[in-house]
């Protein structure tokens, strides 16, 4: 069990990512996640004196961490699965929040006011969750190259229709890429 301290912690960065995911980095500020994750104004400062930049790192960090878990799981039996999964995490997501959610790790990435560290641990997320998927589809008779393909087409589509869902308001557009994804690991594992 987590210690009072730890879970206080814990609240915060899950909060900053819910907020980020919301809002985007510029609208969320270290005053509304306090009171959003329920947690003293001055614990913010105390577990990141880094401010709302250290915050958004972990945050980042955080939700990439939460989804690779669940990617790994699903890809234990195989990549298709994984894909089915990592899908379903996004229309759970999307859906769950009336289509006014999306993935923090994005909303992070696209921001003018990210810093530096903040970016860079989106892209070692999105780097994470594409090497999760391509040793997956290596293990099931994918080339390097092809594997390695797939893996960023995956990655960077359902981010990319995750933010068209967002705008239209409909998980429709993960439907659509739904079935042109498992043709090509069907036919990179066949």
């Amino acid at each position: 069990m987590a210690e009072p301290n730890a879970k206080t912690r814990e609240r915060l960065v899950a909060g900053a990512a819910d907020m980020i995911r919301r809002r985007g980095l510029s609208a969320t500020s270290v005053r509304e996640l306090a009171k959003h994750s329920g947690a003293p104004l001055g614990s913010t400062y105390h577990y990141f004196p880094g401010g709302k930049q250290q915050l958004a790192t972990e945050a980042v960090e955080f939700a990439g961490d939460t989804i690779a878990r669940t990617l790994d799981r699903a890809l234990e039996r195989g990549p298709l699965e994984g894909l089915r999964a990592f899908l379903a995490t996004w229309r759970k997501t999307i859906t769950s929040a009336d289509f006014r959610a999306g993935c923090p790790v994005l909303a992070v990435s696209i921001e003018d006011s990210a810093d530096t560290a903040a970016l860079d641990a989106a892209a070692d997320v999105f780097a994470r969750w594409e090497s999760l998927l391509e040793r997956s589809l290596r293990r099931h008779g994918a080339g390097r190259a092809e594997a390695r393909q797939i893996a960023t087409l995956t990655v960077a589509s359902i981010e990319g229709t995750v933010a068209l869902c967002r705008a239209k308001r409909s998980a429709q557009p993960l439907d659509r890429i739904r079935p042109q994804l498992e043709a090509l690991i069907v036919h990179a594992t066949s």
